[in-house]
């Protein structure tokens, strides 16, 4: 669900419509749909979603607790802008969780759980040919879910999930970065081999390497998208004006 129609199509089949609302506009912060310091308004966006102010209100409230949505007094309501302090705490825990998941998956590891990380990289594969980072998202979470599973703590990967929305964001932004994918390909390819091997040593090495990319390209995103980012220790005035992102990755 991360339409107007998958919304109203999941309320008629009952499920609460603030949940909804929240997770559909979490989705689009996350993906750059809405950007980083777009005005949001209650009146237009339940207006937009068809529902009515209450769930849109409570939902924006939850995502200002997240840290995706900011609130200036006199001013308005504004998608979050990306902070580095941000993006490094969300890797720390990400990283926290994955290393500890991957020393037990070392251990449990199957020749069919072996077969599935390649089918999902194959499709990665696929996906870069096509140069379609949106599917190679979904497909890079789908890799990253199904490694967390191998450890027999697959429900652990919505903890990540929860924690890594920061980082999500400036992860799609560095996608179209030159020859991305296949480095990241790459690295799970890696990451699969090491894993295949049972050597735990080799397989902690690639997924710590894998996950710390994203710090290494914070700076090169920083100056492509600079309006997008805010220093940690200097408030940015919001923009006022509402659109899509002209960065979200095609």
């Amino acid at each position: 669900m991360a339409s107007k129609e998958g919304l109203q199509a999941a309320r008629a089949r009952g499920r609460n419509t603030r949940q909804l609302v929240h997770e559909l506009l979490r989705t689009q912060i996350i993906n750059l749909e809405l950007e980083p310091g777009a005005a949001l308004s209650e009146n237009d966006l339940a207006a937009e979603l068809n529902v009515s102010r209450t769930p849109v209100r409570e939902s924006l409230i939850l995502l200002t607790d997240e840290g995706l949505v900011d609130v200036y007094p006199q001013m308005g309501t504004f998608v979050a802008r990306i902070k580095f302090s941000d993006i490094a705490s969300a890797q720390f825990i990400r990283e926290a969780l994955e290393m500890a998941a991957l020393r037990e998956a070392v251990t449990r590891v199957t020749d069919r759980d072996v077969a599935d990380l390649r089918t999902l990289l194959s499709a990665q594969r696929d996906a870069e040919e096509r140069a379609d980072t949106e599917a190679f998202f979904q497909l890079d979470e789908e890799f990253h879910a199904r490694l967390m599973a191998v450890s027999g703590h697959g429900d652990a990967w919505r903890v990540v999930g929860q924690a890594k929305a920061q980082l999500d964001r400036a992860r799609r932004l560095s996608l179209p970065l030159t020859q991305q994918l296949h480095l990241l390909i790459r690295q799970h390819t890696d990451v699969v081999d090491r894993l295949e091997d049972r050597d735990l040593e080799l397989a902690e090495e690639a997924l710590r390497r894998h996950l710390r990319l994203v710090l290494s390209d914070v700076e090169k995103i920083r100056a492509r998208h600079p309006e997008l980012f805010s220093d940690d220790d200097v408030p940015v005035r919001p923009r006022r004006e509402t659109r899509r992102s002209s960065a979200q990755p095609r």
